[in-house]
């Protein structure tokens, strides 16, 4: 009679734990799921800063955005700024913005580079900077390289691509001027102006 007693005893305890651990896998599942990274900036978000930023959301804008989110997914930062440039067949360009990221606050920031290639003309543009996997402020003060040649351009936007090593940089620009031609370059960062674009 104990003896039932106790196996019966067992069986339920054994019934209770399967249970409890199943409900333990269940909410681990759950957990282990990948976190949405909160310190990413959305497509909506980049779309409604750079309608304030140009002045008005356009087809253009939302498409080249809408072409860096596809390629690189979604930035944990971007530079909002003004640029200005000119090239016969060396050039260089000049720029200085605000540095935004949703976990280290808003910088002061400056950028120089050269270019060189089959390029006349001068342009002045407000620029939009989308950074992809910056891991620190400091690591936006470096060299970006790209070429300009292969940028995508929409309805008065274009958008180029620059990196290095794992960190990408795209400006989207809305700029007016007389640009001709295609060029390789980089951009150079750095947290106070500088003529010197090397």
């Amino acid at each position: 009679m104990m003896t039932s007693l106790f196996a019966n005893m067992r069986n339920k305890a054994a019934i209770v734990l399967c249970a409890i651990f199943a409900l333990l896998a269940l909410n681990t599942h759950s957990f282990a799921q990948t976190p949405v990274d909160q310190s990413r900036y959305h497509q909506k978000d980049i779309l409604t800063a750079g309608s304030e930023f140009f002045g008005s959301i356009s087809t253009g804008l939302a498409k080249v955005v809408e072409r860096a989110v596809q390629q690189y997914g979604e930035p944990n930062g971007y530079i909002l700024g003004q640029e200005g440039s000119a090239a016969f067949f060396a050039g260089a360009a000049y720029g200085e913005g605000t540095l935004y990221t949703r976990n280290a606050g808003n910088h002061q920031i400056f950028w120089q580079g050269p270019s060189l290639g089959f390029d006349v003309g001068g342009d002045g543009a407000r620029v939009m900077m989308l950074v992809y996997d910056l891991p620190s402020v400091d690591a936006i003060y470096r060299r970006y390289v790209g070429a300009k040649g292969s940028a995508y351009f929409v309805g008065g936007f274009g958008m180029q691509v620059l990196s290095n090593n794992d960190i990408f940089v795209v400006p989207v620009r809305a700029g007016v001027g007389a640009r001709l031609g295609v060029n390789m370059g980089y951009l150079k960062f750095t947290r106070k102006p500088t003529w010197n674009p090397f």
